[in-house]
This record gives C-alpha cells, structure tokens and sequence, in this order.
C-alpha cells in the first residue's frame, strides 16, 4: 500500500485528483515560494527598501531558476523548514552575489510558505468551482428529466412516502449549489498574505512593513489581512471546513448510490461497475464507495487540523508540521471525491422498472400518510391515525391493497386519486424544478 494513494500510479484511477493533484507536489511548493520571493524583492524595491536593479534581478531569476526539491531534503530535514534551504539555493543559482543578498530581506520562512500555500490553495479553488460547476449540471439535467418520475422515499432505511427522482437529485445538489455560493466570500476572506517577519511583529521592515504587505497582496492578487496571522489558522481551517463540507455532500451522494444499487433494490444504474476476482455476477458501486471513504478521510484530517490550530506563543513547529502532514491530505481527498462525482453524475440514471416496482406495491402501504391526511378531514387526527394503523395492519395480515380497505370502509374517498402516485409525490417535482432553474440560472 502505498504511503499516499493520491500519487500512487497503482491507485491513480481509483482516487484521481486530476490538476489539484500537480498543486501539492514538491515542484508546484517551491515555484510558489520563489514567486513570492520574487514578488516580494520586486515591492522593496519599488518602495526603496531594496536597491531597484536588485530588486528587478531578483524578480526575474525568480521566474527562470530551477531548484531540484531534492536537492533542499538536508536543510529541511536539519532546519525544520524548507526555505533556509530554498534562499541559500536561490541566491547561489542567480550567481549574481551583490543582488544575491537582497533575496528574502526582512521576511521569515512561515511568510514565504504561508503566501505560497495561498497561492496554491487559490487555484485549488478555482478547480472546485469549475467541478462543482459540472456536477451541478449533470445533476440539474436528471433533477429537470425526473421530475415527474416518481420513487419511493425511505427513512431508517424503509420506504415512507413517494418522491421523485428529480427531487432525489436536487436533494444531492442543494448543498453543493450552496457550497458553490459561498466560494467568493471564502476567496475574500481567506485568501491572504503573510509578511510579518521573525515574531510576527514585522521588525526588520521599519515604518514601511504595512505598505509593503499592501503592495505584496496587490501583486500577487491575495487579500491583506492587515495583521500577522502566524498563528491563528483561522483562514486555512475556513478553507478546510469548506473542502470538507464539500466532501460530505459529495459522501451522501455516495451512501445513496450504494443503498439504491443493493440486490434487491436496484433502482440506479451506476453507468459501469466493479469486477469481483471470484463472482461474475457482481458490479460493485466503486465511485460511490470511493466518495464515501473520502468524505471520512476529510472528517478525520479536519479534526487533526482544528487541533493543531492551537498553537503556542508566536510559532509552533509542531503545530505547524501537524498542518502539512494534514491539509495536502484533506486537500486532495476534496478535490479526488469531485473528480469522481462529476463523472458519476454524469454517468448516473435510473432503473425505471425497478423504482415503478417499488411504487407500485400491491399493498400499496407508502400511501398511508397520505390516507391518514384524508381521513383527518372528517375525524380527529388521532383517530385518523389510528385507523390508518389498523388498516394497514390488516392489509399486511390479509395481503389486501390498502386501497381497497379503504374503499370498503370508507367510500366517500376518491381512492383513484388518493393511491395515484403522480398525485402523492407533493412539492417533490417543484422542488427538482426548482433546483435546475437555480443551476441553469449560474451560466
């Protein structure tokens, strides 16, 4: 098993991460890092804290020099941080030692990876809201297709009234529609730089450390927190309690689709399944699994996040490797689970004969609510209740359609309309209609 099933060539078809995959590699952390120090030397110099042909070297070897990640593992590994490393690395490739020296001046390694980290988690973003996008509409079109299609609705795990189809699909997207809307106040207020120097006090930068952040934020189009934030992860815990919600709804899905494929249910069609070594007959419901092992992954690494949220002092080491070991973790589970539902949804259709088996149970028992409402028009509703019971335990005790006991002792019921499912499924079709409205309104 390998140590990571994101990088993993074995399991790369399983867990895919698509392009988020690439923004947590070794490469993407350092070209993030260089181009905040690049940007970095070219704001000091622009505000004359750093000589302005400096300053423009600096920049630009920034967005030419190569450094090997391998070639940092011994200072990392002797400093606890990469950056020392990634400086020392930085100012021998320029070979330039008089502008050499003004690389990374008055900033602490946690600001470098820390913006860097924001860069990052930007364009993760953006990937998210393109496959969530996606999902949204493939999941709007069987919201709009189903509408009317009715299905039996089950709560603790047995059928309870009808619904449709469609409003099962705008059941699974709702919460991803809102996840969807919340992105731009997440990308406002946690999207951020971080220049505070060694203690978070911003020493080394003099009077002009403000301007500085303002003019770094700009830049690289982050926010300016107006603050140092070495310690309070608020932003990066908002941006993991997203990811996480998003693996969640993204889980329901899965947990759905696993119950709807069991034997004896059968009311989805996958669009394709797993093999079993020993039993043919088996198509295993793979992506739905995979979403929901997922979506426990991200649970458990946002516990472990929140946890090492509580740091000591003005910076935490252990806290702060805690974090690494972490986010990438939750990162990629978010981002694998949207892969794979956005092919699943688009994969995804129903078994007609199998849910109108369903609806169409001869008893007829998943209209009882609705009965026990028509009753209630002439009697109390406790009483309506209680004979709803008694009539369904009769039902079950002689196999007799519920429909015709009710006709039997109460004929003054229009029984054709009352048992009719197109007439029973109540705001679940406005409810789907509703739900690819709001999505087709998004484009």
């Amino acid at each position: 098993m390998a140590a990571s099933l994101f990088d993993s060539p074995h399991y790369a078809r399983l867990f895919p991460t698509g392009e988020a995959g690439r923004l947590f590699s070794d490469t993407a952390e350092v070209r993030a890092m260089l181009l905040v120090e690049g940007t970095l030397a070219k704001v000091q110099g622009s505000l004359g804290i750093i000589p302005e042909d400096s300053a423009f070297f600096i920049h630009r070897s920034a967005m030419e020099v190569q450094i090997d990640p391998a070639g940092l593992a011994e200072a990392t590994g002797t400093n606890g941080v990469s950056v020392p490393g990634l400086v020392a690395g930085f100012r021998k490739a320029m070979e330039a030692p008089d502008h050499a020296q003004y690389v990374h001046w008055g900033a602490t390694s946690q600001d470098v990876i820390d913006t860097g980290l924001m860069l990052r988690l930007r364009s993760l973003l953006s990937l998210c809201e393109k496959d969530l996008r996606e999902t949204l509409t493939a999941l709007a079109a069987l919201a709009e297709t189903h509408a009317d299609t009715p299905m039996s609705a089950r709560t603790y795990g047995q059928h309870a009234t009808l619904t449709s189809f469609g409003a099962q699909a705008a059941e699974w997207g709702n919460p991803l529609f809102g996840l969807l809307n919340e992105l731009p106040a997440l990308r406002e207020a946690c999207l951020m730089v971080s220049l505070s120097g060694a203690a978070g006090t911003a020493g080394a930068f003099g009077p002009k450390a403000p301007a500085i952040r303002t003019a770094l934020a700009k830049e690289l189009n982050l926010a300016d927190p107006g603050r140092s934030w070495h310690t309070d992860r608020t932003p990066i815990l908002r941006i993991a309690d997203w990811l996480t919600r998003l693996a969640q709804a993204l889980g329901k899905l899965g947990e759905d689709l696993i119950a709807m494929v069991m034997s004896g249910i059968g009311e989805v069609d996958l669009g394709g399944g797993g093999g079993s070594s020993t039993m043919p007959q088996k198509q295993n419901p793979v992506a739905p699994s995979a979403l929901v092992a997922l979506a426990a992954q991200a649970r458990g690494h946002l516990a472990t996040l929140q946890g090492a949220s509580l740091q000591k002092h003005q910076r935490d080491g252990a806290a702060w490797f805690t974090e690494w070991l972490t986010l990438p973790q939750l990162c990629l589970a978010a981002a694998s689970a949207l892969t794979i539902a956005k092919d699943q949804a688009a994969r995804l259709s129903p078994r007609l004969d199998a849910m109108a088996e369903s609806v169409d149970d001869p008893l007829g028992l998943v209209h009882a609510e609705a009965l026990s409402f028509a009753l209630a028009a002439t009697m109390t509703r406790p009483d309506a209740q209680a004979a709803t019971k008694a009539l369904c335990k009769e039902a079950l005790a002689s196999d007799t359609p519920l429909a015709t006991l009710t006709g039997r002792d109460h004929p003054a019921l229009d029984t054709a309309t009352l048992f009719a499912p197109a007439h029973q499924m109540g705001q679940a079709p406005a409810d789907a209609r509703a739900f690819a409205a709001k999505v087709a309104a998004l484009s």
